[in-house]
């Protein structure tokens, strides 16, 4: 048996927890750390693993899967990249990736490293199959159709906006590609509901969408971790219109993020240095094993 990848997770909430229940259950990764903030309250299932402040206090680390918010995984892939160790995230800015695919992929070939970026869902293992879509029939329209459900980046965006104290933010589809975000929010104290709300309005994450807001006294029994996702293509394959395809799933958001960001860990490792987005990494490199294994079972 080949060695096992030796994996590090940054970042331990939603997302960096059900990473590790995924890499526990995966025998062809080890994980070698956790880094997180706080190191003086390690909770109980990390008892068993080395818990550090730093990247750089852990050895032989092939790839960090990063799960922390989207606004700070630059700063983080650049610190393990240079380091050479190889990356993962799920940057969930659509309009933000290629610019963060060309930052990362300066730093990752400098020191002969890997980074795949926006690894989660949406963007992640959605956009292969839109591409898949696409190639399918060139010509036509694709809608993604979100929720309802939980929207994790959103949700942390609005817990960084001052005077939050918590935040659920839920998407909403209204049909072709538009949704409304419905966002329930607990304030601290000396802050206003008014000037609060605007400014979630005026985010990045929620200005181009119908955004409503409230407030309400606990967040917490309005959560729910289920999500998904209705994707429909109408279009042509050369000449012949009228060719429809839909690809419909419902699903656990935080669990899917961290197998699809374990599935790119993985595919790091055999990818030549540099970044890239899960469209351009081969869809076998994904599978643990030897590929004419997945042939023989899936071609």
């Amino acid at each position: 048996m080949s060695r096992k990848i030796r994996a590090a997770i940054i970042g331990y909430g939603n997302i960096g927890k059900y990473v590790l229940e995924a890499l526990a259950c995966t025998p062809d990764f080890e994980i070698v750390g956790i880094v997180r903030r706080n190191v003086s309250n390690i909770p109980e299932e990390l008892r068993t693993y080395k818990v550090v402040t730093s990247i750089s206090l852990l050895t032989d680390v092939d790839v960090t899967i990063l799960c922390t918010p989207t606004r700070s995984v630059e700063k983080f892939a650049k610190e393990c990249l240079a380091l050479g160790i190889n990356t993962v995230d799920s940057f969930d800015i659509h309009g933000g990736i290629v610019d963060l695919r060309r930052s990362l992929n300066e730093t990752a070939k400098k020191n002969n490293a890997v980074s795949i970026i926006a690894a989660g869902w949406d963007p992640g293992s959605d956009s292969v199959v839109r591409a898949l879509l696409e190639a399918m029939a060139p010509r036509g329209i694709t809608y993604t159709n979100f929720g309802p459900g939980m929207s994790m980046g959103h949700t942390v965006a609005v817990k960084a906006i001052e005077g939050v104290k918590a935040a659920l933010s839920m998407t909403i589809p209204t049909g072709t590609g538009v949704h409304r975000r419905m966002v329930y929010i607990e304030l601290q104290d000396g802050y206003g509901f008014n000037t609060v709300a605007q400014a979630i309005k005026s985010d990045d994450y929620f200005i181009n969408d119908d955004t409503h807001v409230f407030q309400v006294q606990d967040v917490e029994m309005l959560k729910d971790m289920g999500h998904g996702v209705s994707m429909e293509r109408k279009g042509a394959s050369g000449n012949t219109q009228n060719q429809i395809f839909r690809f419909d799933m419902r699903i656990n958001n935080p669990a899917l993020t961290a197998q699809v960001l374990m599935c790119a860990a993985r595919a790091s490792m055999k990818q030549s240095s540099g970044a890239y987005t899960m469209i351009e990494i081969p869809v076998v490199d994904l599978l643990p094993g030897e590929k004419e294994v997945w042939i023989r079972k899936l071609v």
